[in-house]
Formats: structure tokens, C-alpha cells, sequence
């Protein structure tokens, strides 16, 4: 091997072994890169560790020096902290899109991100399996083809189908036909809001169950509802992406629901006391069994107030509820 390409690699290797063997704790010394180097054919003693390393941090990288017997180098800063690879690792596992082999195969991808003493402690915590996920292994081709037609603003054409319970494909008769909007995460699934053709408004699908995805060539439908800031308010009224007839709803709810309520309903929404426990609410909601199943779920802490068609719908689902537990006695 000729001196100079030995150099360039040996640089390369260094690069390597800090940030994968280092830490804080685990400062690496000259002669152990010294060591790993011949591993890998290469000799450099040590006048040629402690260039490299300036080189290193001249271009960029974070590179601590701990002086004294047990001293050594350790990269001090990588592209990622441990904290934000953990966030990372959990918001990858409890992505319910994803299939249990692509979640492994992405935690596996983002564990090289980090030193193998903060990558052992990401394994131990890693749980993928005795979760819901996905069954559909297409869901990363399902994205790429929704996400070409949207950024040339095409019309898609696809077919959608369910599960049996022999958790087989059963795809729907229909060709749909669809001018896709926003790609967006909703209750640990992936949905597509789109303009359908043969539908008033807006539309939701699973990503997930779509299939033979192909971008046409035709422009895409004009959709006001996902664009700007009616997309924004869009996102506030839908309850778990599951549509209903949109109502201006008034709730009457506990105080201590003041935290859910900002969650659901954003921080701008405005709370009006009444009574010294109790607050009420004013919002526009898709009137769907998600909703009406959220506010029967606080209990006594949430009443709908107004428009009785909706207090009556609330009870009607609760009575199909207690009918039904009542013929299984």
C-alpha cells in the first residue's frame, strides 16, 4: 500500500475507533490507537496519532484530551446526544406504522449513531415485539410515491385494503383516485389527507393499507382545507384521523382536564370558569364514536352541553354499549 494512501486511511480509521470506542469515561490512548491501527495493516506511531488528532479537530470534530496516566482522547460531542438517540429509539418503537422488522432495522441504523457504551444501553432498553404493529413491509415505497406525487402536486391512483382475520390482504374492489396533501402521524399511524375525487372534502387513509401506488400525470385537485392555516385548524378538529360531521361543540369539563384539553385542543382554545372545579369549552370537532368514546372515558369529569344532536348521540352510543353487555349476561 503506497505511504500516502496509508495516511488518508489511517485518518479515516482514527475517525472511526473515536466514534465508536470513546467516551468520557472511556478516553482512548495513543498507544490503543496505535494498536488498533496494526489490526488493520497499518503502522503510525505516536507523533502521527497526535496530527491526526489535531487534523480531526481542525476539521470539526469535538475531540477531548484527559491528561495524566489513564488519560487519552474521546470524542466529547457526536451528531447525536445519548438523550435525543433514546427519543429517537422510542418514538421509532412505538410507531405503530412500522413493521417489527423495520423498527429493528432502524434502531439498529441509529445505535451506530453513538459509542458502543451508549449503544448497550439503548439495546437493553429496545422492546419492538408485544406491540401493535403494522403488517405491511411496503410502507417505505407507500411514503416515497406519496411524496413524489405531492412535491410535483399530481394526483395518485392506488388500491386500499383490510385484513381478515387470517391477517391476510383483502383488497377492495375500487381503482381510487386521489390528489394527496399531507403526510401526517396520528395515534401511532401513518395517514394520507387527500382531495378525493368522489368524496365532499377531505379524505383520510392509512398508508399502511394503500398499495400499487402510481402518480399520474394529472394536477392535482385544488383542496383550501389542507393549505395554510385551514390545514392547521383541520389538525385541531379531527379526533384520531376519523372523520365525522363537523359540529361547534360546547363541553363543560373538571379543571383538572385543563392539561388534556391543551393538548387536544391546542393552547389557544379558550377556557371560561365555571364555578370554582369546572371550566367550559367551545370547539369544532368531527362528531365521530372517537370523539363521543373520548369524552365518555372522563367520566363525570366531561359533559357535552351543546347542540343537544350531539348529547343525544353520546347517549345513544352508551346505550348500544349497555344493551350489549346486557344480552351477553
Amino acid at each position: 500500500m503506497a505511504k500516502t494512501e496509508g495516511q488518508k486511511l489511517v485518518l479515516l480509521y482514527l475517525k472511526d475507533y473515536l466514534e465508536r470506542e470513546s467516551n468520557e469515561d472511556h478516553p482512548v490512548s495513543a498507544q490503543e490507537f496505535i494498536r488498533y491501527l496494526e489490526t488493520k495493516g497499518l503502522s503510525c506511531d505516536r507523533r502521527s496519532i497526535y496530527a491526526n488528532i489535531r487534523a480531526l479537530q481542525e476539521f470539526g470534530m469535538d475531540i477531548a484530551c484527559v491528561k495524566g496516566g489513564n488519560g487519552g482522547y474521546y470524542l466529547n460531542s457526536g451528531t447525536f446526544q445519548t438523550p435525543e438517540l433514546k427519543l429517537l429509539v422510542d418514538v421509532v418503537q412505538s410507531a405503530r406504522f412500522l413493521t417489527p422488522k423495520k423498527s429493528r432495522e432502524l434502531i439498529q441504523k441509529l445505535m451506530k449513531l453513538c459509542n458502543r457504551y451508549d449503544e448497550s444501553l439503548l439495546r437493553r432498553q429496545m422492546l419492538v415485539t408485544g406491540q401493535v404493529k403494522s403488517m405491511n413491509e411496503k410502507i417505505y415505497y407507500n411514503i416515497d410515491a406519496i411524496q413524489e406525487a405531492i412535491a410535483a402536486g399530481k394526483k395518485i391512483t392506488f388500491r386500499y385494503f383490510d385484513w381478515d382475520i387470517g391477517h391476510r390482504e383483502k383488497v377492495r374492489e375500487k381503482q381510487y383516485v386521489a390528489s394527496p396533501y399531507v403526510l401526517r402521524v396520528d395515534n401511532g399511524n401513518y395517514y394520507l389527507l387527500t382531495k378525493s375525487e368522489d368524496r365532499e372534502g377531505v379524505t383520510h387513509y392509512r398508508v399502511d393499507r394503500m398499495k400499487q401506488i402510481k402518480v399520474m400525470d394529472e394536477p392535482r385537485t385544488p383542496c383550501p382545507e389542507l393549505t395554510g392555516e385551514s390545514l392547521k385548524q383541520y389538525g385541531k378538529r379531527v379526533f384520531q384521523m376519523f372523520a365525522g360531521e363537523k359540529k361547534t361543540v360546547r363541553l363543560r369539563m373538571h379543571k383538572s382536564l385543563t392539561n388534556v384539553i391543551y393538548d387536544q385542543f391546542g393552547e389557544d382554545i379558550m377556557l371560561i370558569p365555571d364555578g370554582d372545579e369546572h371550566i367550559i369549552i367551545t370547539a369544532e370537532v368531527d362528531v365521530a364514536p372517537t370523539f363521543l368514546s373520548w369524552v365518555i372515558g372522563f367520566g363525570e369529569k366531561a359533559q357535552i352541553l351543546h347542540p343537544e344532536s350531539v348529547r343525544e348521540k353520546c347517549r345513544a352510543l352508551c346505550r348500544s354499549f349497555l344493551e350489549q353487555d346486557e344480552e351477553q349476561k
